[in-house]
């Protein structure tokens, strides 16, 4: 499985999910880094088997009308920790990659996992 990590979410989540195994990008390390567009996100995705993770609900609404991206991860804690987040990952990768198997947009939170068909 491969991710890649938006703006909004930290370096340290992509280097975890590296350590762990999965090939990682975060916007950080592509040639428009942070000011890279959705769009050329979503292309990147689509092209390279991407699952977008970030917090950014305009790719639900892109998700839902035109099934792009290839996966969404839409994080929706709110305002959490670095720590906190990085520990929800931890806790929760082997499911979340298990779930992506049979679902392309699933929402994590504080306290659970939504998968949507």
């Amino acid at each position: 499985m491969k991710f890649l990590i938006d703006a909004q979410l930290p370096r340290r989540l992509a280097h975890q999910l590296e350590v762990a195994g999965f090939e990682t990008t975060h916007t950080l390390d592509l040639p428009q880094g942070n000011r890279t567009t959705d769009q050329s996100l979503i292309t990147l995705s689509l092209k390279e088997q991407f699952v977008i993770v970030t917090k950014d609900s305009d790719f639900v609404e892109s998700f839902l009308l035109k099934r792009e991206p290839w996966k969404l991860l839409l994080v929706s804690t709110g305002n959490i920790g670095n720590d906190e987040l990085l520990r929800l990952f931890q806790l929760n990768i082997d499911q979340l990659v298990e779930s992506f198997t049979t679902f392309d947009f699933i929402e994590l939170n504080r306290t659970s996992m939504i998968c949507h068909l």
